[in-house]
């Protein structure tokens, strides 16, 4: 199907969704077409599963069956399956309701899909599970509403910024996209008063308020949003490369690490050496420990210092074998 017909029968969908019987030559006038194309169209919705009556006579025409809230959806199998997993994703994003919201979406969705496409969504549904993003700030659905309309209305924001010291400001930007990074949103925007690009928590954001006033296009640092505030995040942290000698198969190394392997040698048949790529010592040290196996870091520094920091604090939170805080007798 071509994208001009496929625009045409979305709207068709529209008009017949309205609470009257359309005329077959009101309908060609509306969208600029031959009775013979409408007829021809209708013949398409009801082929994908919409159900268009037709009533005959001088005040006969077009109708869409009444029965669901929302207008049909005109989805392809792939475009149907796309949504689903969609929604099943946008589950885990740290934004306050999400999991519920999507639910309900999900629902909305079969209601009004015909019954083929509504069954495969179904089948979709009920073999996936999903949770919450873990060990995120949720964000407010109302804050991250309103400066997504900013964004694609191009209309200057303010909002209430609490910066990662605790201090509290106004700011007045320019919003240029929203990017999901690393079970986070940010906000990637021009700051009128400081005359500089700026990057902002959506979580750390509250009472933002489109002012109205437009602004031209701007194009990210790079022309890359992700990108840049990749970029920007890293440049505030040290990065380092880890190298260690992990007893692990070498190909078992490599599935575990995945898109982080870097560079593993094998050593034997049950251990390898690893070069990471940059990161930061918390997301090495990280990497390190969900392996599932010994492991001895030979660099760097910062490195070994935080890992010993960090069996250090594990080894105080089980000093106590479960229970025995609770009966340790009251001193007082």
């Amino acid at each position: 199907m071509l994208v001009s017909d496929a625009a045409r029968l979305l709207r068709l969908l529209s008009l017949l969704q309205m609470p009257r019987e359309w005329p077959g030559s009101e309908l060609a006038r509306r969208l600029e077409v031959t009775s013979r194309t409408v007829r021809r169209d209708v013949d398409r919705l009801r082929g994908l599963g919409y159900p268009v009556e037709a009533t005959q006579g001088v005040l006969g025409g077009y109708r869409l069956v009444a029965g669901t809230a929302m207008p049909p959806l005109l989805l392809d199998d792939e475009e149907a399956v796309a949504i689903a997993v969609g929604l099943r994703t946008a589950a885990r994003q740290p934004v306050a309701g999400i999991a519920e919201a999507s639910a309900r979406a999900l629902a909305k969705l079969r209601q009004v899909l015909p019954a083929r496409l509504a069954r495969r969504v179904a089948s979709l549904t009920a073999a996936t599970s999903s949770s919450a993003a873990p060990g995120a700030s949720l964000v407010d659905p109302g804050q991250l509403a309103v400066v997504a309309g900013a964004v694609e209305a191009r209309s200057r924001v303010r909002f209430g910024y609490v910066a990662q010291e605790n201090v509290v400001s106004r700011r007045h930007v320019e919003p240029v996209r929203l990017v999901a990074l690393d079970r986070r949103w940010y906000l990637l925007a021009f700051d009128v008063e400081r005359d500089d690009w700026r990057t902002f928590r959506l979580d750390r954001i509250s009472a933002a308020m489109v002012t109205g006033v437009r602004f031209a296009p701007r194009q990210p640092p790079g022309g890359d949003a992700v990108g840049y505030l990749t970029r920007t995040m890293y440049a505030t942290a040290p990065t380092y490369r880890a190298e260690a000698t992990l007893r692990l198969p070498v190909e078992l190394a490599r599935a575990r690490l995945g898109d982080f392997a870097g560079e593993l040698t094998a050593l034997d048949d049950g251990s390898c050496s690893w070069h990471s790529d940059d990161d930061t010592v918390e997301y090495l040290a990280f990497r390190l420990t969900a392996l599932g196996c010994e492991f001895t870091v030979h660099g760097p520094a910062e490195l070994v210092t935080h890992l010993r920091g960090l069996v250090e604090r594990v080894g105080r939170s089980v000093a106590h074998p479960p229970g025995a805080l609770a009966r340790t007798p009251s001193t007082g």
